[in-house]
């Protein structure tokens, strides 16, 4: 279980760059002794290291090599604390997502719930970025469950392929990942990070959450155990025991009532099942009319040519916005035409919601988990 056996009268947070069994080691014995843990991905170069640092203000730095650097300018946790998460959010400046070893827990047994997890026959792998609340969370349920673990330093084909067949039954993958492996090595996979592809392997399980969630709270649309989602004037609302504690400047996106407002669009069908637009900031208005790019996306991704698409709006003197659709082909000069993309769109959606541009490119901005980087693409 992710709590610490020694409660300290004030706890610190400690940053640790280390990844794959040596983090997870790391981990185990700061909650041993009543510290909160910062993960710092190993891969950041130095001066993104030191912006996260300076904004989270750990005690201490558990470099990759495993060497300790004390830091004067810091600042104590809260008792129950366990993690705080980075996320850059809408801004793109760092912000420390704080979660307590009672929501991490609350989160791991509604997933194994779900998963229908027996610790005697399952084994998690971890192949996420240990940085990021996907891979944490991986952790986590394995850590709570007692169920075995295999961590990887990050994802790799070849050994995930490997790791099915030695055993590992679960898995959380994002699509690009998805991609490149066999799903039906796997009883279960976990699906996150990005819009899922046009067609879901019947074993994975398409979720929606935030790293202020603790990981996916809603699987195939329906909420978890526990878990209340609501709509409120377009926005996401959820509340549920997984919610984060705050933020680590003592802010919190948590109204009065308990309901994370999650900036997030989207609507519930007759049935209770959430339907996620996207960021608020994502919408696409073109002539008065409000276009999500998910939706689009889906119905781009149904083109044999299409490998991935962005859609994005560009500025357009005529109507405010134009619905641009940038493609990455399955292979190199082979791209589909603007009118073959229109046709698709138009054949399922408002026409307005077809795109009036395209843009060929060799690859998409991502995350490290996946998600389109649509600042990257110039959106707006």
């Amino acid at each position: 279980m992710p709590c610490s056996t020694t409660v300290r009268e004030v706890p610190d947070l400690v940053a640790v760059a280390q990844s794959g069994e040596a983090f997870v080691r790391m981990l185990r014995q700061l909650w041993d002794g009543g510290d909160a843990v910062l993960p710092v991905d190993p891969r950041l170069p130095p001066p993104a290291v030191d912006q996260l640092l300076d904004a989270m203000r750990p005690r201490r730095l558990i470099t990759a090599d495993g060497h300790l650097v004390e830091r004067r300018d810091s600042r104590p946790v809260e008792s129950g604390d366990a993690l705080v998460v980075a996320t850059s959010g809408s801004t793109g400046a760092p912000k420390g997502v704080v979660h307590t070893h009672t929501s991490l827990e609350a989160s791991a047994r509604a997933v194994s719930e779900v998963l229908e997890v027996d610790p005697s026959t399952d084994r998690w792998l971890c192949c996420l970025p240990l940085a990021h609340v996907a891979g944490l969370a991986v952790v986590v349920r394995a850590l709570v469950t007692g169920t075995p673990l295999e961590v990887h330093d990050g994802f790799d084909a070849t050994r995930v392929a490997d790791a099915a067949r030695s055993g590992a039954t679960l898995t959380s993958l994002v699509p690009t990942a998805l991609a490149r492996v066999d799903a039906a090595a796997f009883r279960r996979i976990v699906l996150g990070g990005s819009a899922p592809p046009a067609h879901v392997p019947p074993n994975c399980h398409v979720t929606y959450g935030l790293t202020e969630t603790g990981g996916g709270v809603v699987y195939d649309g329906l909420p978890l155990g526990g878990v209340e989602v609501r709509v409120a004037d377009g926005e996401i609302l959820v509340r549920a025991p997984m919610l984060m504690r705050g933020y680590r400047d003592d802010t919190s996106s948590i109204d009065a009532d308990g309901w994370l407002h999650t900036d997030d669009v989207g609507e519930l069908d007759t049935d209770g099942r959430l339907h996620v637009h996207g960021r608020r900031g994502d919408l696409i208005v073109t002539g008065g009319e409000n276009v999500w790019p998910a939706a689009v996306e889906r119905s781009l991704l149904r083109h044999p040519s299409v490998r991935e698409v962005a859609v994005v709006g560009r500025r357009d003197a005529e109507w405010g916005q134009a619905v641009t659709a940038v493609v990455v082909p399955v292979a190199p000069g082979e791209a589909p035409t603007l009118d073959e993309l229109r046709s698709l769109v138009r054949a399922e959606m408002p026409a307005y919601c077809a795109p009036t541009r395209l843009e060929v490119v060799d690859a998409l901005p991502r995350t490290l988990l996946g998600k389109v980087q649509r600042r990257a693409l110039g959106a707006g």
